[in-house]
């Protein structure tokens, strides 16, 4: 109960229905505002109550719409690394939404490790490929007393070691 963050590993198109299918509670997803407005999509996502990312634009305005949310007992989760990327792509960076959300609604990051999707890196054959896949939960990441560079530097030990 209450409000929590869940960040995860983004390896397929499959990953939002995995975690969705993971979890007792309903995920509120961070969503690129390009896939939220994508023909024939909109109305599903705006159902389930995504919230779109503005990326190019105004970024803070979702991160306020997440806040919201996060006050009103909601889970919210999101990529950090803002785009599919498998465990032997580079390293990417993570976005720091998670971290500056977990600061700022003083609640716990549960991170998710996704792995063993067939048609990994992509969206489509994920989702009609059989596979074993898997979410592993680890153990909630509080901010109480974290910097935000702590915070980050947990989510990537976990989520780029995927």
């Amino acid at each position: 109960s209450g409000p929590a963050i869940v960040v995860a590993n983004h390896i397929s198109g499959l990953d939002p229905l995995l975690l969705i299918a993971s979890s007792r509670r309903t995920l509120r997803f961070l969503v690129a505002r390009e896939q939220y407005e994508r023909f024939g999509l909109t109305w599903l996502l705006r159902a389930i109550g995504c919230i779109p990312v503005d990326r190019a634009g105004r970024p803070e305005k979702a991160l306020r719409d997440a806040i919201v949310a996060l006050e009103q007992g909601e889970v919210v989760a999101l990529f950090p690394h803002g785009r599919i990327h498998l465990p032997d792509d580079p390293p990417r960076r993570l976005k720091g939404g998670a971290a500056r959300l977990a600061v700022r609604a003083n609640c716990s990051l549960y991170p998710a490790t996704i792995d063993g999707v067939v048609g990994a890196g992509h969206i489509l054959p994920a989702l009609v490929m059989r596979g074993h896949a898997r979410v592993r939960v680890h153990p909630p990441i509080d901010p109480a007393g974290k910097s935000h560079a702590e915070l980050m530097q947990r989510m990537e030990q976990l989520l780029n070691t995927a």
